[in-house]
Parts: structure tokens; C-alpha cells; sequence
């Protein structure tokens, strides 16, 4: 036992060491993935969020790779340590779903299968068993809730930005190989995919492209960072995305912390939310923690929500990857707690299994409730919260 935890100690360490050097390595390991006209979030060689960069909080007390290393060799507090496998049960969708009907399936963090309008849309879409350069990194704990042979043939796919678990490059080439889908991403993106065999159009925010007649992509604000290597952070824009239809429109977040948390009425105003997909995972460094710079967790994921005037959601970004330093089933717990409080029915806003078809009701089926913010501040210092792992 005492020589594998020397040998846990030096891996650990090894880790530590390349986090460190990734941030010191030369220049020659940058990459220049756009260019164009400066922007209010391109000073002509990186992207930035307007409101202020993104980043972890005071109070994080670990440097995030470093608490990452250590959770990946089971180290840590034993009540925020994760199970190595969760059973989950698959589903093979329909091959279509026409007209308003409105089909959304989580496969599993940010990836989400949405089937509306006789299209087959996928977010994010990561079937690899590891995210990471070379291979290397954090091991889903949970397969595809749709296993890739039961994908139907793939019509559009948006990535939010390129963390490797977001932009997973041999999921897409699978991708492009079998449905030559039409793939949207933020500006310097398609540069990356395309240096990897893969064709996709870079949008900036604001941007619209008519997917059919009836539906278009918009790339909308949201507040977070991009970066493969270290040295190439924010040299490619993250985004969120609206897919505008007839009949209501679905919003997808991506990866995003609070920023001035403007860019949920931004997106309403594009139309009426009648799907969200929120993260709500991926949030605490340290103990008590309720979000960081980088990643809202459920107390700001039920404030996007109230701020979209969304009339449905699904959290995503939990539950497939350890990422962060909260307990596997404290993201869904805590999200239950504050959209209670928040004054949300009870179906409007929680968890639901990884593949499992959830059939999104029509715009104007039932009237929302009343958002109450003032109550989720208070919510935060509950007995019932403060208790979560």
C-alpha cells in the first residue's frame, strides 16, 4: 500500500508539473487560430469577454489543474470523491422529429441530441472515454446516454468553444465521415478544425445563418475562455448559441460563468426560450463555493434561466466528468433546492437521466411561475445547501 501511494504521490506530481510547464513553454506552442478587424472582444490577437475575464474566484483556494491532479489519482475529501462508474441506461432515438414537436436527449455533459423541425442537432458532442491533449486526462464516469451507432444521421452541430470537453476532434471526424453534418463554432474554431481534417463555419456573436428556411443559428455572448495548450488561450472565441424555430426557440449555453449575467435577456431578445440548456456542474474549488469565474453552478444556473424567461430546461455539464471539487449528485440536489426556492414548477427546471427522451411541451402549455430572485440569495445560506458535499 505504501508503494503505491509513492507511486500515486510522483504521478501526482508529474501532473503538476506539466500543468505548470504548459504555462511556460515557448511561444512556438501558440497558436494564431484568427485573424480580423478588432473587436469589443477582439484586441486584434486575443478574444476577451467584455464584462471583465473570466476566472476563478477569491475564495478558490487550489489552483484548479492542481486540484484536478489530485482527484484523478483519488486523493481529497472522501464525501466529494466520485464513483469510477455509473450505470446508465441508453436509448436509440426516433430517426426524426417533424414539426413542432421538440425532442431533447442529454447524452452526457455538455452533449445534447435536439430533434425538432425534421432536424437532428447535436451540442457539444463528445463520445471519446477521456478528455485531454494526446489522449491524456479526465475519464468519463458515465457512457453516451445514445450509443454513436444509434446517432440518426446528424443534420447540424454547434461547439460552444474548445476545451477538449466540449471540442472532442476524433467524435467530430466520426461525425463528418458519416453525415457531413454542417458544424458551427466561434471564430478561430473552424481555423483549428480545419488544421484537423474537419470543415466548420466560424460565427462571432451576433451572427445569424439560416440553417433551413425555418431555422437559423445565432451566436450569442456568454462569458468564459477558450484554449487547447495554455499559451493559446483566448486566440478562439466561446459562445453561446440560439437555435431559432417557429415554434420557439432553444438556447444553449455552453460553458459560461456569471460575467454582468446581461447575456440571458441578450439571447431572450432573439425570441421566446422555449428550451434552455443550462450547465450547472463543474463549480466549487473550495468548500461552500457556489460558482466560480469560469462555470455558473445551479444557484446562477436558476438566475439564467429566470433572466432567458425560459419556459423549460435541462442542466447539463454534470454527472460525466469530474471537473471540479463538488460530489457527483450535489449539482442536481443543490439545483432542486434553488429552483424551489426560486419559486419554479417542479418540472420546468431539474434533472433528468442521461438518455433519457425528454418531449419539451409546446410554448404557452402552462403559465410560468413567477421568478422570485430576492429568495435564491437567501436559499444559498440554507441549512439544506450549505450541507452539500
Amino acid at each position: 500500500m505504501r508503494i503505491l501511494k509513492s507511486i500515486g504521490t510522483a504521478l501526482l506530481w508529474l501532473v503538476i508539473a506539466v500543468c505548470l510547464g504548459v504555462g511556460v513553454v515557448p511561444a512556438f506552442l501558440d497558436r494564431v487560430y484568427y485573424h480580423g478587424p478588432k473587436s469589443e472582444h477582439f484586441d486584434g490577437k486575443h478574444f476577451f469577454n467584455p464584462d471583465g475575464d473570466a476566472g476563478p474566484v477569491a475564495e478558490a483556494k487550489v489552483h484548479p489543474p492542481l486540484s484536478v491532479a489530485a482527484r484523478l489519482l483519488g486523493f481529497g475529501d472522501p464525501a466529494t470523491r466520485w464513483p469510477a462508474h455509473i450505470e446508465i441506461t441508453s436509448s436509440k432515438p426516433e430517426a426524426r422529429v417533424d414539426g413542432a414537436r421538440l425532442v431533447a436527449t442529454w447524452v452526457g455533459h455538455a452533449t445534447v441530441l435536439v430533434q425538432t423541425e425534421g432536424l437532428n442537432i447535436l451540442t457539444d458532442p463528445v463520445w471519446s472515454d477521456t478528455v485531454g491533449p494526446f489522449g491524456i486526462g479526465v475519464r468519463r464516469v458515465a457512457a453516451p446516454g445514445v450509443r454513436f451507432d444509434d446517432l440518426p444521421h446528424i443534420d447540424a452541430i454547434i461547439i460552444s468553444h474548445n476545451h477538449y470537453d466540449h471540442l472532442d476532434v476524433p467524435t467530430l471526424q466520426r461525425l463528418e465521415a458519416r453525415d457531413h453534418p454542417r458544424i458551427f463554432v466561434g471564430l478561430g474554431n473552424d481555423a483549428l478544425l480545419a488544421s484537423e481534417g474537419v470543415t466548420a463555419t466560424g460565427m462571432d456573436w451576433g451572427q445569424h445563418v439560416r440553417l433551413t428556411p425555418d431555422v437559423e443559428i445565432i451566436s450569442a455572448r456568454n462569458h468564459h475562455w477558450g484554449g487547447r495548450w495554455g499559451v493559446d488561450r483566448t486566440r478562439a472565441l466561446w459562445s453561446a448559441f440560439i437555435i431559432k424555430t417557429p415554434h420557439g426557440n432553444i438556447f444553449f449555453a455552453g460553458d459560461t460563468g456569471p460575467g454582468d449575467m446581461k447575456w440571458p435577456q441578450d439571447a431572450a431578445a432573439s425570441g421566446p426560450v422555449r428550451l434552455a440548456l443550462i450547465p450547472i456542474g463543474a463549480f466549487r474549488f473550495a468548500p461552500g463555493q457556489m460558482v466560480n469565474g469560469n462555470h455558473i453552478g445551479p444557484m446562477d444556473a436558476v438566475r439564467v434561466f429566470g433572466g432567458l424567461g425560459a419556459a423549460f430546461a435541462i442542466p447539463i455539464h454534470w454527472g460525466t466528468f469530474h471537473l471540479s471539487g463538488e460530489a457527483y449528485d450535489t449539482p442536481p440536489k443543490m439545483l432542486s433546492a434553488f429552483a424551489a426556492c426560486a419559486g419554479l414548477s417542479p418540472n420546468a427546471f431539474r434533472a433528468h437521466s442521461i438518455g433519457e427522451p425528454v418531449e419539451v411541451p409546446l410554448l404557452g402549455a402552462s403559465a410560468p411561475a413567477p421568478f422570485n430572485d430576492v429568495a435564491i440569495g437567501k436559499c444559498a445560506d440554507s441549512p439544506q445547501v450549505r450541507a452539500l458535499p
